[in-house]
């Protein structure tokens, strides 16, 4: 599938990979998908912004690779963005200042039904309308992808572990679909993504001593 006029330059090769085309859109959503989780990570707000340039551009080149469900993920995920930004500014008790937190069971179960039922009805549309040749990965990682972005909008410690699964299935999925710049950049991602649930964990545990306060000492 071709995008015309003025995004198809952005499809245009910028260099080969293996002997496989890699395009500007793959480059740049390289670059701003690295930075992207690097922010993420350090919690830094600027990650949103540079969050919804890399969906675009990921968009871009999912379509063209026929990746139809990660394509059309990329616009609920600018939507998705947009409302993280908002709850990381006026979420917490100041301004970015959303704490993070353990995911409750609730919610859990919540996200666990939303993504069952997700991957199944994607897989369903997929199979019958477009000639996807992994509909039941291109689902099954489209719906994982969304419960961990409601979740880190959320900050959300969990929500490192849905993108650890995420990545774990995209890596040899655009491998497979001869996107290799991008398989690269999710073995990055699945490393900052290791990072993030690290720090994270690690700020959780402060904040709690923090409210914990100082032990009081004997007389």
């Amino acid at each position: 599938m071709s995008v015309n006029v003025p995004l198809g330059p952005l499809l245009d090769p910028a260099f080969h990979l293996g002997g496989v085309p890699t395009t500007w859109a793959e480059l740049l959503g390289f670059a701003t998908g690295a930075l992207n989780v690097w922010l993420v990570v350090r919690q830094k707000i600027w990650n949103w912004p540079v969050g919804i340039a890399n969906v675009v551009l990921l968009g871009l080149v999912f379509l063209d690779g026929g990746l139809y469900a990660d394509s059309g993920l990329q616009i609920v995920y600018v939507a998705l963005q947009l409302y993280g930004w908002w709850v990381w500014l006026y979420g917490g008790d100041g301004r970015d200042r959303l704490p993070v937190r353990r995911t409750r069971a609730a919610e859990w179960a919540a996200l666990g039904a939303a993504a069952a039922a997700g991957t199944a009805l994607l897989t369903w549309a997929l199979s019958a309308w477009t000639d996807s040749t992994v509909p039941f990965w291109d689902a099954l990682t489209t719906a994982i992808s969304l419960t961990a972005t409601y979740g880190q909008s959320r900050k959300l410690l969990e929500s490192w572990w849905l993108w650890i699964a995420a990545d774990l299935v995209y890596i040899p999925l655009y491998f497979h679909k001869d996107l290799k710049l991008t398989s690269a950049l999710y073995v990055v991602f699945l490393t900052l993504c290791v990072s993030g649930l690290l720090a994270w964990r690690r700020d959780l545990r402060s904040r709690g001593r923090g409210a914990a306060g100082p032990a009081v000492q004997p007389a």
